[in-house]
């Protein structure tokens, strides 16, 4: 009986200090501490507290206005995972066909978060590539255990496509633009890539 009332005294004292690291986290931005997202999920039976830092739309002054436009209008806030140093998830990179000016952005919306792409030819579509639950994409990244934000968008072109395809036996033909990392933190990444109007998987080494 002892014993079960320490082992519950230890798991509150470390449910507090995980609450306390989520909030000494947000003291330390108090400008962009409203846009983060915190709180508690169960893991392997364990509620584990969580933290999701956002930016708006505005920390991106390079995307253009009607890409701008379309993602406030969505209510879009950019989510940057928990290695981020620099405003991230955000990119530039021809997706569509060789020279074009095409982006790709995570959006987070009302607890989910979309792959979202916008080719120039196309202003007044934004394609939705994926799309997942925040909370679906946390895990561990320090000592607090503290959960943070593991996914992560960036724009590859066709010779570090080529480069990360060495190890395959055959090679795959050469591409003549830019692909879409897609990635988890510390994980496994994926190469989306468009072609003949349609998006693909490239294939990669395990």
């Amino acid at each position: 009986m002892v014993r079960a009332g320490v082992r519950k005294f230890v798991w509150l004292l470390g449910l507090l200090a995980c609450a306390c690291s989520v909030a000494l986290a947000q003291q330390r931005d108090p400008a962009t501490a409203q846009l983060n997202e915190s709180g508690q999920i169960v893991v392997a039976g364990r509620s584990t507290a969580y933290l999701i830092r956002h930016l708006p739309v505005s920390s991106f002054p390079s995307l253009p206005e009607e890409l701008a436009a379309q993602l406030n209008r969505r209510g879009c806030l950019i989510p940057q995972t928990y290695e981020a140093r620099r405003p991230e998830n955000v990119i530039h990179a021809s997706l569509e066909r060789a020279g074009s000016s095409d982006w790709a952005v995570l959006c987070s919306e009302r607890g989910t978060v979309s792959l979202l792409v916008y080719f120039s030819s196309a202003p007044a579509e934004l394609l939705v590539l994926a799309s997942a639950p925040e909370t679906t994409r946390l895990q561990v990244h320090d000592p607090s255990g503290v959960l943070g934000f593991n996914w992560g968008i960036d724009p590859v072109s066709p010779e570090q496509v080529r480069t990360a395809q060495t190890p395959l036996k055959h090679r795959p033909a050469r591409l003549d633009h830019d692909a879409l990392a897609d990635s988890v933190v510390e994980g496994r990444t994926v190469y989306h890539f468009y072609f003949k109007s349609a998006w693909t998987l490239l294939e990669m080494p395990e």
